[in-house]
């Protein structure tokens, strides 16, 4: 298989969305800048935003910043305010390549919608265990993390 970066030119700009509670589970030991690499490889990260809920550990939130993700943390659903944002981001960025962290479902449309204007999504799993098949199938591409 073509690796993905070899797929894109070099001028391509990514996002990366980070669903922080279904990627940072301990049974996925996912480390962010595992997360973070892959995104890097398909070009020039523009943003790399981590959202977490309100239960989120300060130490947690300072290990992110310290790795160059921008942290949202929401009082309510984390998968809306991510949603919300990848959706807008990708839509008035002028954005190359959508990434999304997650192996939840609810992302699916966000995939979807960025494709339908352009843009190429691409689904990072935490993990083969972590992955959604549903986010797989509607994602240009998918990266799984190494376990």
């Amino acid at each position: 298989m073509q690796p993905l970066r070899s797929l894109l030119d070099g001028a391509t700009t990514v996002a990366l969305f980070v669903d922080g509670p279904n990627v940072l589970r301990e049974e996925f030991d996912v480390d962010l800048d595992d997360v973070r690499a892959a995104a890097e490889e398909l070009g020039q990260l523009s943003v790399a935003r981590l959202y977490l809920d309100e239960h989120a550990t300060p130490g947690l939130i300072q290990a992110a910043e310290a790795r160059g993700f921008e942290v949202t943390v929401t009082s309510g659903d984390v998968d809306v305010k991510l949603a919300v944002d990848a959706t807008e981001f990708a839509l008035t960025e002028g954005l190359d390549v959508l990434a999304v962290a997650s192996r939840d479902t609810d992302f699916k449309p966000v995939l979807e919608k960025a494709a339908r204007n352009g843009v190429r999504t691409v689904a990072i799993a935490p993990g083969e265990h972590g992955r959604s098949d549903a986010l797989r199938n509607a994602a240009h591409d998918t990266v799984v993390l190494e376990e």
